[in-house]
């Protein structure tokens, strides 16, 4: 009897510290941004690259991704204008206009949701619905991209 209430004091105990164990999701989630800071990735929240009036149509769930980028270098003599394309219906589409989408758009997996790039960097839009191997191939696609908006 008195070991019964000896276990149960310590379960008591350490109930409270069950509540922050992470869940099978965020340990996915920190393997997969783990993966992608020894790729030479950084990983923040961002709303999809969508006008403003679609924007206002998504739920804030649905609007804020994981956008995995890479920085490239500064430049004085050339400003890369800020561009961005998504995925609708498997095309890439633009805004504003019909630009052309990166030749390494038709190389990304399917889970990628928009693409973009600005003066600090390129990267992909998206929900994290994949594994390291498909983190490590992201990179490599950005890498390839990086090679062709700076000039070496």
């Amino acid at each position: 009897m008195t070991y019964g209430i000896i276990i149960l004091i310590v379960l008591l105990a350490l109930a409270p510290l069950w509540h922050f164990m992470p869940t099978k999701r965020q340990r996915h989630q920190a393997l997969l941004r783990e993966s992608a800071a020894l790729a030479g990735l950084f990983v923040e929240f961002r709303d999809l690259p969508l006008g403003q009036e679609r924007l206002e149509r998504l739920s804030a769930s649905e609007r804020q991704v994981l956008y995995y980028g890479l920085r490239l270098p500064a430049s004085r003599k050339t400003r890369r204008e800020r561009q961005a394309w998504y995925r609708e219906r498997g095309q890439w589409s633009s805004r504003p206009g019909r630009l052309e989408p990166p030749t390494i758009a038709s190389k990304l997996p399917d889970s990628i949701l928009a693409i973009g790039v600005s003066d600090e960097s390129c990267g992909v839009f998206w929900q994290e619905l994949g594994d390291e191997t498909l983190v490590r191939e992201i990179a490599v696609l950005l890498n390839q991209w990086k090679d062709d908006l700076v000039p070496s």
